[in-house]
């Protein structure tokens, strides 16, 4: 039996659970219009959000849908204030939990990863398998398509039933799963809080079964973005049908065509916006031209120092100092 979450219903839809939701999602938004007009009745707010979760009578409202480019255009989708709420009061009494499930290797949207750490570990594991780069390093770099949009609410739900023992609590998470779809039964929103967890456990299916049945021991993911290192380039060739079915009988999943593949670490590997070499990381061609775009239309302060900040986690010294000279810095 799986390790059990015992935590309840009743304590996530608290009032002091909702406040404390409230205090933590109203951190850089108090600006936002919706968000001053939930503040302007906040206790009659959070007190009928309490009386409509006790009597299972909440539903959870529209999105509001708007695009983005990060790189490639994605369609974010914006909950009410109220439902952002109870996406808070889940998640933070949920997160906790399901942290300490997850794989060490699993870097998106956890407390203490992030893509620097992924990259980093990255780098660590080619080091090892490469012996100080005096033997060759494969990589196995897989992609799932349309990953978001892919995620079944069914097999979904099971998982969280395995972990979750109050009805109440997964009755919510139902409500919650349900409220978006990009196809009947299928689909998360970009944009949830939950979603970022919800991806994390679906997605830790597959980190314990390449763990576990695989015995891989130089994997690394990030979302849907993950790899495989090892000496043996025909053992990486043989895990894609391996993982291919696996993902597509227990998630749904179906790897990228076209971006599943093997290549050896020394020729380099896109990965999480740098190419990695055995010795530097440089930003990728795509994104070096997205970075002098957004500088071009946005040329403020903000914006040149993300970008500078961005450089400092690679090989890109060279690129800095154009970066510098063009917007007329000093070094």
């Amino acid at each position: 039996m799986k390790k059990q979450f015992t935590g309840t219903y009743a304590e996530i839809i608290s009032l002091e659970n909702l406040l404390a939701a409230w205090q933590e999602f109203v951190c850089g938004k108090r600006k936002k219009m919706d968000v001053q007009e939930f503040d302007s009745r906040l206790m009659d707010n959070l007190l009928e959000l309490h009386e409509d979760l006790a009597n299972f009578t909440y539903r959870h409202g529209e999105y509001q849908a708007f695009g983005i480019c990060d790189p490639k255009p994605r369609q974010i989708h914006k909950a009410v204030v109220r439902d952002r709420v109870v996406h808070h009061a889940i998640y933070r009494q949920l997160y906790p939990f399901f942290d300490k499930l997850f794989v060490s290797d699993s870097f998106s949207c956890r407390v203490g990863k992030g893509t620097h750490k992924a990259r980093a570990r990255f780098a660590e594991y080619g080091h090892k398998v490469s012996k100080n780069n005096t033997r060759t390093a494969w990589v196995l770099k897989c992609d799932i398509r349309k990953f978001f949009a892919s995620i079944d609410h069914s097999i979904l739900l099971e998982i969280l039933a395995e972990y979750i023992p109050d009805l109440g609590l997964l009755l919510l998470l139902q409500e919650i799963i349900e409220s978006f779809e990009t196809k009947p039964g299928v689909g998360l929103p970009l944009g949830n809080l939950t979603s970022q967890l919800f991806c994390n456990v679906y997605m830790n299916e597959l980190d314990q079964f390449v763990k576990h049945k695989l015995k891989a021991r130089y994997y690394v993911r990030y979302a849907d973005d993950f790899v495989f290192l090892s000496e043996d380039e025909d053992w990486l060739n043989s895990q894609i049908p391996i993982l291919s079915e696996f993902l597509q009988a227990h998630l749904r999943f179906s790897l990228h065509p076209d971006k599943v593949f093997v290549t050896t670490f020394a020729s380099g590997v896109d990965f999480l916006g740098f190419v990695h070499f055995p010795h530097h990381q440089v930003l990728r061609t795509v994104t070096q031209r997205r970075m002098f775009r957004r500088l071009h239309e946005h040329p403020t302060n903000a914006t040149l120092q993300s970008y500078l900040g961005l450089l400092k986690h690679g090989d890109n010294f060279n690129l800095t100092q154009q970066v510098m000279n063009i917007y007329g810095l000093e070094t």
